[in-house]
């Protein structure tokens, strides 16, 4: 019989690169939590995912490390002004990373988006494991789902998706991600999404899922922006948990944040074949009153803290190269209504 993975690879994927309005940059911060009440959705009736089975409290070979402090409500992201004409954000962007060191065979990609100019930039190529970061995903494929069947979540997907954004926890995400319908339902949410380089993991592999940093800046927008497939309700509750991450995983994007205004979701995992780290972090942060969605995903790091390391500074290089465009951006979009 016909794998589902084969019948993926053999589906036509029309390619919908998404145009990244002058130049795309790899940051994906979060900021700002709210309240993790009952998810109320709304959607077409469609079938949903099942009620999460329990799964075993053995954790996979994803060894990660859970981060996750309190944010602060900060505004929708959405485009709203165009910043200055002829900027090049991408060559900002490439410009700021030569001051990050990379060690030798490791790979690194930045994105960051500028939400109230709609402006955002990129730097490096390539797919990298999600590691824990496709915990976000997992959770809005179950949202979306949700809101399809018109149901809430259950208590138990509730309790499964607190433990799994919060605390990292993999036995958690395995029963989300059975529930969904494992590669198949995320990559069915992640076309709707707008996701075009991202697949899901083999069987229970969720870890291994492959995305880009631009792919995750999108997921980014779905849930921190309005124009979005998630409800407003399921998009609080998302945000929410990712802004309440463990004390132990407070590490990440959110080291290019100011205070404590930001929500993330890390990811690190060591591959067995080579003992190298993939360390990644995606979010929101907020600096001088100013928002930003910044995502950044690394490969091949000798160590966990290394990778750690080279995640915040690329973090730290990208969320400036919007600074006073988005400032000019916002007072343009001020004086104009």
């Amino acid at each position: 019989m016909e794998s589902s993975r084969a019948r993926r690879s053999r589906r036509a994927r029309p390619s919908r690169r998404r145009p990244l309005l002058a130049t795309a940059l790899a940051c994906v911060a979060v900021v700002g939590a709210t309240a993790a009440g009952t998810v109320y959705v709304k959607g077409q009736a469609r079938s949903g995912s099942g009620a999460a089975s329990s799964a075993s409290s053995s954790r996979p070979t994803d060894r990660e490390a859970s981060v996750e402090p309190v944010a602060d409500p900060v505004d929708p992201v959405g485009p709203v002004a165009a910043v200055a004409a002829g900027v090049d954000h991408d060559a900002l962007l490439a410009e700021a990373m030569k001051a990050v060191s990379v060690e030798d065979g490791a790979g690194v990609s930045v994105a960051v988006l500028d939400p109230d100019s709609g402006e955002s930039a990129t730097y490096g190529t390539g797919t990298f494991d999600t590691a824990s970061i496709v915990k976000v995903d997992i959770l809005a494929t179950l949202l979306l789902q949700a809101q399809d069947a018109g149901r809430h979540l259950t208590a138990s997907e509730k309790s499964y998706a607190t433990v799994m954004i919060e605390n990292s926890d993999n036995a958690a995400a395995s029963a989300l991600w059975r529930a969904i319908g494992k590669a198949d339902g995320l990559d069915a949410a992640n076309e709707r999404f707008g996701l075009t380089d991202t697949e899901g993991g083999e069987d229970m592999l969720w870890g291994l899922t492959q995305t880009t940093a631009a792919d995750q800046l999108t997921l980014l927008r779905q849930v921190f922006g309005d124009d979005s497939e998630l409800s407003e309700a399921s998009r609080a509750y998302l945000g929410g948990l990712m802004g309440r991450i463990a004390a132990d995983q407070h590490w990440g994007v959110s080291a290019a944040a100011d205070g404590s205004a930001w929500a993330l979701k890390n990811g690190w995992l060591e591959r067995s074949a080579t003992g190298l780290w993939d360390v990644n972090s995606i979010g929101r942060v907020t600096v001088d009153g100013h928002a930003c969605l910044v995502a950044v995903l690394s490969h091949g790091d000798s160590t966990m803290e290394k990778g750690i390391a080279l995640v915040e500074a690329a973090a730290k290089a990208a969320v400036p190269v919007f600074g006073e465009e988005g400032t000019a951006a916002k007072e343009s979009a001020s004086t104009s209504r």
